[in-house]
């Protein structure tokens, strides 16, 4: 039984150090530095005990096993985890092939800023409708661009910093 509960600890020591280092990651790009700074430290610790309980008994496979096994584990929890937070906040650009000022009215009576920029594309006059948004608020928005037109082209940006503008808040639902 012991042997057991040394397996599930480096298990999950190691999801936790790599769902940990995603999460760092993300906050260093964000440019959240002592977030960053915090969440390393509790990512080391966790690591040098899992490396060290492996390194003690290499002569156990399962030990390897367990410690790979909580790495890829904790790759896809990190993302999920990530996922869930959608921290930070995008552009999104977008080319209706349809009436663009009916899916303007539509996106700023629901709260939306928007920019159009007039440009010229392949069929003509394009209207390039440029949004700026928390993540968390592209799964609405993307439900709102497919009830007006599902062929519209559209690309997501991640952005690192925003000054000025208009941002209200949006309606509920």
């Amino acid at each position: 039984m012991e042997g057991l509960i040394g397996y599930l600890l480096i298990f999950m020591a190691k999801v936790s150090d790599v769902s940990l280092a995603t999460i760092r990651m993300i906050m260093v790009v964000k440019g959240k530095r002592i977030h960053a700074a915090v969440i390393g430290f509790f990512e080391v610790s966790i690591w040098i005990l899992a490396v060290g309980s492996v390194l003690s008994n290499l002569d156990d496979p399962i030990n390897v096993i367990m410690y790979a096994s909580g790495f890829a584990t904790g790759n896809y929890v990190g993302i999920m985890i990530e996922e869930k937070m959608a921290l930070g906040s995008l552009v999104v650009q977008v080319i209706s092939y349809k009436k663009a000022e009916e899916l303007v009215t539509i996106l700023r009576d629901e709260g939306y800023g928007v920019t159009v920029v007039e440009g010229y594309g392949r069929s003509g006059v394009n209207h390039l409708l440029n949004v700026t948004i928390q993540r968390k608020q592209l799964g609405r928005l993307n439900q709102l661009l497919d009830e007006h037109d599902q062929k519209a082209f559209v690309t997501v940006m991640d952005t690192r910093a925003i000054r000025g503008g208009f941002f209200s808040r949006l309606k509920r639902k």
